[in-house]
């Protein structure tokens, strides 16, 4: 099975990415996470996202607040998809980094989920790299029927609620 890389551009991304790295560890994926910074560590960046693929990733998940350019400097150095991650790391409630990361040039795509999107970011890694894993995508269909049979029950106890007003 391909790996999922989760790179943070801070530590301080690691509380908002942890949803990431759990919902990956309970679909069992194998992942790495990194913090490289695009304005800090540039070269590292390239590096990494240069050789993901032949280092046998199949997604980049990149986590950054603030200017957030993690996620779009990675697309720019690989074919692998690559997943951001908006962080809400300033007094702009992370409306500055949901831009950076999702306001992207033709030719450079970056898949972007919510503001503090991490499980929905592993989720849609998991999505990806299930394509060409039977296994995983049973698991993924599962998770499905689950939610929706929870979702059943929350109803059945409204109408019982209701029912006895």
């Amino acid at each position: 099975m391909k790996k999922v890389a989760v790179i943070m551009g801070s530590d301080s991304d690691f509380p908002v990415v942890s949803q990431a790295i759990e919902t990956l560890k309970d679909l069992q994926i194998p992942f790495e996470a990194h913090v490289i910074s695009a304005h800090r560590t540039p070269q590292q960046a390239s590096d990494f996202s240069r050789n993901a693929a032949e280092n046998n990733f199949g997604v980049i998940i990149a986590a950054a607040g603030k200017a957030a350019h993690l996620a779009g400097f990675l697309a720019a150095n690989t074919v692998l998809p690559v997943i951001g991650i908006p962080v809400k790391a300033s007094e702009l409630d992370g409306m500055d980094a949901l831009l950076a990361t999702v306001q992207m040039p033709p030719g450079v795509p970056v898949a972007t989920v919510a503001i503090n999107g991490a499980k929905n970011a592993a989720l849609l890694a998991a999505q990806i790299i299930a394509l060409s894993e039977p296994a995983l995508d049973e698991k993924l269909k599962e998770m499905k029927l689950d939610m929706a049979e929870a979702v059943a029950q929350k109803d059945k106890t409204l109408q019982d609620k209701i029912s006895a007003l």
